[in-house]
């Protein structure tokens, strides 16, 4: 069998920017979503742990598929193979460039719409 290709899907989840790998994406068939499907995680006999990859293991245990909204995601990379998947803080909406709000996010302060 050839080798299936893997992908690297980075997005936005709750002011957090997840970094995973997956064997399967596709535009669904929901209007507005990316399918990610078949999650690959780093199987490591490492002494040492990842925290956010373990977090990321745990949350997507059991998942078969996962829908993501397109505005949520950054990129998506076709790679040779696999890396560790990460969980990072996202980047202040501070400076000149800001990105553009998505469901569940909620502006900061100083801009339109701001309670403060």
């Amino acid at each position: 069998m050839a080798n299936q290709p893997v992908y690297k899907v980075i997005f936005h989840n709750n002011n957090q920017v997840f970094e995973v790998f997956a064997r399967q994406i596709y535009q669904s068939d929901m209007w507005g979503f990316i399918e990610v499907e078949e999650f690959v995680f780093g199987e490591r006999s490492q002494i040492l742990v990842d925290p956010s990859e373990e977090k990321l293991k745990n949350e997507f245990s059991g998942v078969v598929r996962s829908y993501i909204p397109l505005q949520a995601i950054i990129r998506i990379d076709e790679v040779d193979k696999e890396g560790p998947c990460k969980i990072s803080e996202a980047p202040s909406s501070e400076g000149n460039v800001s990105r553009l709000p998505f469901a569940g996010s909620r502006p900061g302060p100083g801009h339109a719409g701001s309670e403060e």
